[in-house]
């Protein structure tokens, strides 16, 4: 007796089967001499089978990995096409601010699926399987959020940052760390009311992931409204600052909660801390300096806009296998190439294909980001218990993120300019996005994914369609009684 199957089966490549094969061959050779000849024809035929059955398994392999192939392919051309259709509906019939339009349709779009589940089983299955296998994580973790985070600060002027930037730097860090105490401490005390057994370091991760705000489809319906510049450049400098300071916040408290509170000290936690963010906004700087340079060194748009993907894509790589912030990266990146393009490092031409580029990247990735965050319901798990405590977070984040931001205004009003009802703006237009919903489907299963991503979906839909949709009147109101 002797055992062949020493080989690997390795991406379903022949060459790998037959070197099995001529291992087996080899021994064959080696031991014919002490075996009969109807051993010798029994040994050989199983050889010869062996082979077969590795080839039918490599084929096997084959298909699968063609299958696997075309069945993403499908993914990515039905999400595409499905985005097209709505954007089309939204600016066509709905005129609503594209992201809300959109999302109102993807949502609506979800629950005659599930009700189509009850009437059309076989083809409502179909679209609910399809649209379930989309990793939405790591589609916005790993492919967008570096993308909308370069685009969005790409276009912000640092001189002008500059001059909001203690009342940014003191919302994006303080605000957090302030919302993430508040949302996590009442939720501890709300489940605890509730007897769901939750721990208090737990609640205090789902407090770090929803307290991140969007202000995609807030800043487009206030600059209709006639939105003071000073007060926009606050919500969109905060909001590109505070999702890497979330993460950042979030990955440390989970890498507490995974190694054990009473194993690490506040150093521990706080080098933890530094090393993301400060690691993050310092690499950042570097990389947008160096890719400055190279762009002001030539005069081709094609080329210039190849080197920002290649900033953007490469750096966040880099970031990631460097264990640093690559959203904080990507936001100071940003902001250096294109203050510093806008200043003296490109010709008139390439900077309005480069604007233009990634202005078209930004409102592509936010309609599928949009449509895809509405698609979510259908991957999401509610009982009434989790309907109430849902509606009763809700009533938990506006009222933190009111504190959040009251706090530090006020601390600053005595050295800042700050504008008026810049709290009430502030507070009813922190909108929830895909950051927080990828963050609770990147939760171990252990640490209540499907409870923090129930209730976190909740938000998120509250403040885009109702929120989102009265962001508008409300400056309006605010701003007409101001004047009298």
């Amino acid at each position: 007796m002797f055992d062949f199957w020493d080989c690997k089966i390795i991406s379903g490549r022949d060459k790998t089967f037959n070197f099995g094969i001529a291992n087996a061959e080899a021994t064959w050779h080696s031991i014919q001499s002490r075996i009969s000849g109807l051993e010798r024809g029994c040994l050989k035929g199983a050889i010869g089978m062996s082979g077969s059955i590795l080839n039918s398994v490599c084929a096997r392999d084959q298909l699968l990995h063609k299958h696997k192939t075309m069945e993403s392919y499908e993914i990515f051309v039905f999400i595409i096409c499905l985005a097209a259709v709505f954007s089309y509906i939204n600016h066509r019939f709905l005129r609503w601010t594209p992201t809300i339009g959109i999302m109102a349709l993807s949502l609506l779009s979800s629950g005659l699926l599930l009700v189509g589940t009850k009437i059309f089983v076989p083809q409502s299955e179909t679209l609910i399987h399809l649209v379930t296998s989309i990793d939405f994580h790591t589609l916005l973790m790993n492919g967008m959020l570096s993308f909308l985070l370069f685009a969005g600060s790409i276009h912000i002027d640092a001189k002008s940052l500059r001059k909001e930037q203690l009342s940014i730097i003191s919302l994006a860090t303080i605000g957090i760390l302030i919302s993430t105490f508040i949302i996590g401490s009442v939720l501890h005390f709300v489940l605890g009311a509730f007897k769901v057994d939750v721990a208090y370091i737990h609640c205090l991760l789902f407090a770090a992931l929803i307290s991140p705000t969007d202000p995609i489809a807030v800043l487009a319906i206030l600059k209709r409204a006639g939105i003071e510049k000073s007060l926009e450049l606050k919500i969109a400098g905060e909001s590109l600052f505070n999702d890497g300071v979330a993460v950042v916040v979030f990955l440390t408290i989970l890498e507490v909660a995974q190694i054990g509170v009473d194993k690490m000290t506040v150093m521990d936690i706080s080098t933890l801390f530094l090393r993301e963010a400060g690691g993050g906004l310092i690499f950042g700087l570097l990389l947008g300096l160096l890719g400055y340079s190279v762009i002001s060194s030539i005069d081709k748009y094609e080329v210039e806009v190849l080197i920002t993907i290649a900033i953007v894509m490469g750096g966040y790589l880099i970031a990631n296998k460097l264990h640093i912030s690559g959203p904080l990266a990507m936001v100071v990146a940003g902001i250096v190439v294109g203050s510093k393009s806008r200043q003296s490092g490109m010709s008139a031409t390439s900077l309005d294909y480069l604007s233009k580029f990634w202005e078209l990247i930004d409102e592509m990735l936010n309609a599928l980001l949009f449509m895809l965050m509405g698609f979510e319901m259908l991957v999401v798990k509610v009982n009434p218990t989790i309907m109430i405590v849902g509606l009763i977070t809700i009533v938990i984040v506006l009222f933190a993120r009111w504190v959040s931001v009251a706090i530090p205004v006020s601390m600053l009003r005595y050295k800042l300019n700050f504008e008026k009802n810049a709290i009430a703006i502030l507070t009813w237009g922190g909108l929830r996005g895909g950051l927080s919903i990828a963050l609770a489907l990147s939760l171990p299963a252990d640490i209540h994914r499907d409870l923090f991503v129930s209730i976190t979906y909740m938000v998120v839909v509250f403040s885009i369609i109702v929120q989102g949709l009265t962001i508008g009147s409300f400056y309006k109101k605010l701003t007409a009684r101001s004047k009298h």
